[in-house]
């Protein structure tokens, strides 16, 4: 008998905010499998499921290379999905954790697309994106009336380039991803009204959480990875 492949998306951080469904899915796996960023560094998204976690379930922690070095990405992600296709056609319910919600930039959108051109069944869990959790806990709606939502992985964009300009003209901007020194960004939002309106947010529900109002006060900082600053234009 073939086995089924999840994607679970855990939430931002607290492990209140994982979905009832996940939660109930833990009980039913064989496998998780949970994405370490550092060998040995171990693996937030599973330090945010471990409280629903039984004693059975066999735990393997991959490690997923921090680079932009699309070959040496495709190789690791072409390694651990052949792992986990052999697992699943084992019999196996093998599920793999993942920060946020699977779909939005996540690691296991890249697993999702190579299991998906083998024959495996796949169900994808959704969780809370970081940007919602942060909206809500400061109190930033993220779109009203006829505004307009962008979001934006900060780490893949150059904000003096003209598509940056376009991004920019939004009313309400999520920068994703808003680790390393985000001076030039802070300029940019004051040229374009973005500024008074922005809060920057690091780790949301995990430790050494940071909230900060006024984004001058990150000036000259390089901000974790698991980093989110959202922006609203003045009307």
């Amino acid at each position: 008998m073939k086995g089924i492949f999840y994607g679970i998306g855990v939430g931002p951080g607290d492990p209140d905010l994982i979905t009832i469904k996940a939660s109930k899915l833990f009980d039913e796996l064989d496998i998780i499998i949970a994405p370490e960023t550092k060998s040995g560094k171990g693996s937030t998204a599973l330090n945010i499921a471990k409280p629903y976690l039984g004693d059975n379930v066999e735990i393997i922690e991959r490690k997923f290379p921090m680079t932009y070095d699309k070959k040496a990405l495709s190789i690791s992600y072409d390694e651990i999905a052949k792992e986990i296709k052999e697992l699943v056609d084992g019999g196996k319910k093998v599920g793999f954790l993942t920060l946020g919600d699977p779909m939005v930039y996540s690691t296991y959108i890249y697993l999702f697309r190579r299991l998906s051109l083998l024959d495996i069944e796949i169900e994808t869990i959704p969780g809370i994106p970081a940007f919602c959790a942060i909206a809500s806990k400061v109190g930033i709606p993220l779109a009203d009336t006829d505004e307009i939502l962008t979001i934006v992985p900060s780490v893949y964009y150059d904000f003096g380039s003209d598509k940056a300009d376009d991004i920019l003209k939004s009313n309400n901007i999520v920068f994703m991803k808003a680790s390393g020194n985000i001076d030039e960004l802070i300029d940019k939002l004051g040229e374009t009204g973005h500024k008074d309106g922005s809060v920057f947010v690091s780790r949301i529900g995990l430790d050494n959480e940071v909230i900060e109002d006024h984004i001058e006060n990150r000036r000259g900082i390089d901000n974790n990875y698991l980093s989110t600053r959202i922006a609203k234009k003045e009307r």
